[in-house]
């Protein structure tokens, strides 16, 4: 017998799904922030150069790249919470690689490499299963506010990770960021492990099987060439964003450390707006949140080059989450709106193909033009990355219908909001 799911009531709370969707994802949010600000650091210990690390850090991107479809076929047959549980496993993995430290060799940077690539596949296994959970569970006219929550979940574990990465760091040196992220990983592992899939009739599993991505992309192409244009764009700046912190402090002579503490702030600013971000999208629309998200962005990494210390440096890395922050859950809740009821997991790992595309084509645009005139000149490329990302969004994101006819007519699971363009 199949469970009643919350999406189906009337007095649906996040809280129902607190545990099973938002404990885990603020624990590898916090691994993840524990280990971001400190990877430039450790390719440098590496004997690697600033155009290399660039490259090192979009590894992150590509890992989630070249997984995302198989991602989709694996939580397709084998369910959420198993998944995840490879995930994890997988993650732990790649933060064991990165540990290992050679020294200044070859061998040791491709070890690290390898362990980073290893974490971006394993992160798309997590983040795809809880996407897909969430769109069933929650009813349609709180779906946004649902999904900035799960980004702003994964947002203050990544405030607080840099913290305690660069706690640990005054302890052991770089390794101890990567210890606080393996702790995370295996925390966020037992709580996964004692959490049940999302039950779904047979009869919805087996049409979902038969779903192939071929059929999808060509259902769907319109959709992928237009509005997932725009979230590529909108994730080459976001991932941009992780790089361009600590391999600026690191340009003007800041420490690991205040790197760490840089990236931990901005983490902060992040972290706050992704409920009110969320509660607009649901009230007036998904693109009075996306638009804004990526101008400040692209405006935030024109002011970068400019600062000289850790202090202006502070100053614009909080506009920059503060940017990043306005768009929390964005991407997913796009891909949910335009997601089919049938097949929705093959649809969503199609679309992480666009946007993890686009993280990892930011970070080798930003290492691209660094290489040929310097971090500065890098830095303002990628920024207008972020104005074409606005113009994108703002010509393709649909206008909403009223909310009171959205209610009436998505408040079930697996309803889907106004027609993206060629649905």
């Amino acid at each position: 017998m199949v469970s009643q799911v919350p999406g189906e009531t009337d007095d649906f709370r996040l809280r129902s799904v607190a545990v099973a969707a938002y404990a885990p994802a603020t624990l590898f949010g916090l691994a993840e922030g524990a280990m971001l600000p400190v990877i430039v650091a450790s390719t440098f210990a590496r004997g690697a150069g600033s155009s290399t690390a660039a490259f090192i850090t979009a590894l992150l991107g590509i890992g989630s790249l070249v997984t995302n479809i198989p991602s989709g076929i694996l939580a397709t047959r084998v369910g959420e919470r198993r998944a995840m549980l490879v995930a994890a496993v997988i993650t732990a993995a790649g933060l064991a690689l990165c540990l290992v430290n050679l020294g200044r060799s070859g061998w040791s940077l491709a070890l690290y490499g390898l362990g980073v690539l290893l974490i971006g596949g394993a992160s798309s296994v997590y983040s795809l299963a809880r996407q897909s959970y969430l769109t069933e569970m929650v009813p349609l006219h709180m779906r946004a506010r649902a999904l900035s929550t799960l980004g702003g979940s994964t947002r203050v574990g990544v405030f607080v990770g840099p913290f305690l990465g660069a706690g640990a760091i005054k302890l052991a040196g770089l390794s101890g960021a990567y210890v606080v992220s393996l702790a995370a990983i295996l925390v966020a592992a037992v709580i996964v492990h004692h959490v049940p899939d999302l039950e779904l009739a047979e009869e919805r599993r087996q049409a979902a099987a038969e779903v192939t991505t071929i059929g999808v992309a060509k259902e769907h192409w319109r959709v992928f060439l237009t509005l997932g244009m725009g979230v590529l764009l909108l994730s080459a700046i976001r991932q941009t964003r992780q790089t361009v912190i600590p391999l600026w402090a690191s340009h003007i002579g800041l420490s690991p450390t205040d790197s760490s503490i840089i990236y931990g702030i901005a983490g902060a600013i992040d972290a706050l707006t992704f409920y009110p971000a969320g509660k607009v999208m649901d009230l007036h629309g998904r693109r009075w949140v996306a638009v804004p998200c990526v101008l400040i962005m692209g405006a935030a990494f024109l002011l970068m080059p400019l600062t000289h210390g850790m202090f202006t440096l502070v100053l614009v890395s909080m506009l920059m989450g503060f940017g990043n922050g306005c768009g929390s859950g964005i991407v997913m809740t796009l891909a949910a709106d335009a997601s089919p009821s049938v097949g929705r997991l093959t649809f969503l790992g199609v679309w992480r193909e666009l946007s993890d595309a686009g993280s990892g084509i930011g970070p080798l645009i930003l290492s691209a033009a660094t290489g040929i005139a310097g971090l500065g000149f890098g830095i303002d490329v990628s920024g207008g990355v972020g104005f074409a990302a606005a113009a994108a969004l703002w010509a393709w994101i649909p206008r909403p219908r009223d909310i009171s006819g959205r209610r009436q007519h998505g408040s079930a699971r697996g309803a889907d909001p106004d027609p993206l363009p060629g649905d």
